[in-house]
């Protein structure tokens, strides 16, 4: 029975060190890391910008919806935006995530 015991111990691998631990953790640090700078960065970044673009729109901007509708911002509220649309001055309020993006500003004066 000693030499089964002696020979288990023997088999049983030794405790990983702390820089054996980190290099099997490096794959997965620089797995993130690459995600991050490569997806997650420019995406807020895009954000950021989106939002600065919804906070100076003005009336008399033109824009393009999310549902590809383009027109002309005759006034901002709170929530929403008031839209003219068309050649016949339908007006349409939409949500103001639902801006896609401004065509273009009017002159500031």
């Amino acid at each position: 029975m000693t030499k089964f015991s002696l020979l288990l111990a023997q088999a049983q691998p030794a405790a990983p060190s702390g820089a054996q631990t980190l290099m099997s953790l490096l794959p997965m640090i620089l797995i993130f890391a690459a995600m991050y700078f490569l997806l997650i960065a420019p995406q807020r970044k895009k954000q950021k910008e989106h939002e600065k673009m919804l906070t100076t729109l003005k009336a008399g901007d033109e824009i393009i919806t999310t549902g590809g509708i383009y027109g002309t911002i005759t006034s901002v509220k709170d929530d929403r935006f008031v839209v003219r649309v068309g050649d016949n001055n339908q007006k349409l309020e939409i949500g103001k995530g639902f801006v896609s993006a401004l065509v273009k500003k009017t002159d500031a004066s």
